[in-house]
């Protein structure tokens, strides 16, 4: 059902976005330069995904097309799934050579499937977005350069970690709610069990809470963690080869996620799912492993009437990243300039402060992590935390991890035997070899 649902929506997106290529025609302009001057005014269509409030671009959208009448944005977040739904749509649309938009998000999980398909994107380097190398972390930069040594994609926001967590649950439990001692709670995975035992004592009934959301935040979280000390990589080494079954950060991701599946802690949902969505909103479960971007999905999920109810606290295990995106345009683009001046616009300074303002999306440009609009910003909605100053300490010393040109698949495939093994259909002693089976089906 969610899948014929988006599909119906992309296909309206399509049409739409056909329409408006068809009314508009070729402005000018430079990328750092004014607004286009044109005989008539051209839409340069940005689609992205996420939950919540996603890329946080409304403002900056709505900023843009007041002070540039000759370049109107049209924004449009199309799904809260990515590996599963925009990205194979995306897929379709680049290879079939039309739909496609002009600006389009790009999870860092597929930049090496991307990086390896030059054919789709324009070269921003044309349009003087090279002179931008400075304005972002090395790691960042260079996962924008195509296999031809080309610049493709900028970037967005980066994922530092943290735990979000209900205070008016953690209350109910006997447990502590100021962020810096529920932080002390848990300077590991082992005493965030012990936690985890304690809220699942207070709350013994069926339909009481969790004290998990379910596997894949853990899971993405754990692994990200792991992977910095097993070689930056996660599935596929930095050679291209396959090593889901011999990387010790895949094993103790999966064995930590099954522990807490087997204590009875997690509350079995599947991420960017209906339920999982009105479980944030009704309390349903106490914590989710946080980066920076999920904030934004949290708020945007709970409501009005989730502001003050959560919390940010670090992560057990200490930083990790896991996400960040980048913008890239398609060739199918009829105004590759004028794309790339929105590009250039979203992806710099005031671009990003935007959208961590509105998103919590912790920007990659550092000019704007060294700005005081995202240093003292706090977020009201999480009980007014100091979200510039965490999350600004929890990237400093982030190094990047390889995801390899099938990242993307194998995280979706393996994603759902932890799934399954989570609420039920996987049985435990059968789920590390189903995991394996289906990592190796998806990497072909």
């Amino acid at each position: 059902m969610l899948n014929d649902r988006r599909r119906g929506r992309l296909a309206a997106v399509t049409t739409m976005t056909a329409a408006a290529l068809a009314l508009t025609s070729c402005g000018s302009g430079q990328a750092d330069g004014p607004a286009s001057t044109a005989a008539e005014p051209v839409t340069v269509t940005v689609h992205t995904f996420g939950g919540g409030e996603n890329f946080g671009y409304d403002k900056a959208a709505a900023t843009w097309n007041a002070a540039h009448p000759g370049i109107q944005i049209r924004y449009q977040n199309l799904t809260d799934r990515f590996e599963d739904v925009y990205l194979p749509q995306l897929l379709q649309r680049l290879q079939a050579g039309s739909g496609a938009a002009d600006v389009v998000a790009l999870d860092e999980g597929a930049m090496g499937l991307m990086k390896a398909r030059p054919q789709f994107f324009t070269d921003l380097g044309q349009y003087g977005l090279g002179s931008r190398k400075a304005d972002f972390p090395p790691a960042k930069w260079d996962n924008g350069v195509n296999a031809e040594g080309k610049l493709f994609a900028l970037g967005t926001d980066i994922g530092g970690m943290t735990m979000c967590y209900r205070t008016d649950l953690f209350e109910k439990a006997g447990l502590p709610t100021d962020r810096e001692e529920v932080g002390k709670l848990w300077p590991d995975w082992a005493s965030f069990m012990e936690v985890g035992k304690k809220f699942q004592a207070a709350n013994p009934g069926k339909d009481d809470p969790r004290f998990l959301d379910g596997p894949n935040t853990l899971y993405n979280v754990i692994l990200a963690q792991e992977a910095q000390k097993n070689g930056d990589i996660t599935y596929i080494d930095k050679a291209n080869k396959l090593v889901i079954g011999t990387n010790p950060a895949v094993k103790t991701a999966f064995d930590t996620v099954r522990s807490f599946s087997e204590a009875g802690l997690t509350a079995k949902l599947a991420s960017f799912t209906p339920p999982w969505n009105a479980a944030i909103k009704k309390g349903g479960f106490a914590t989710m492993g946080c980066p920076a971007w999920m904030l934004g999905v949290v708020s945007g999920a709970a409501g009005d009437s989730g502001k003050g109810k959560w919390d940010v606290a670090t992560v057990p295990g200490g930083a990790g990243n896991w996400g960040g995106s980048y913008l890239a345009v398609t060739k199918q683009s009829k105004h590759p300039k004028e794309a790339a001046e929105v590009v250039n616009y979203l992806t710099g300074k005031e671009g990003q402060i935007m959208a961590f303002q509105e998103a919590a999306a912790f920007p990659s440009s550092l000019p704007a992590q060294r700005d005081p609009a995202v240093g003292d910003l706090r977020n009201p909605f999480f009980n007014d935390a100091p979200t510039g100053k965490i999350f600004g300490a929890s990237v400093e010393n982030l190094r990047p991890v390889f995801l390899g040109e099938k990242h993307a698949q194998v995280k979706t495939a393996v994603e759902k035997i932890l799934e399954g093994m989570d609420q039920g259909s996987v049985p435990y002693d059968q789920a590390w070899q189903r995991f394996l089976d289906a990592g190796v089906k998806a990497a072909g």
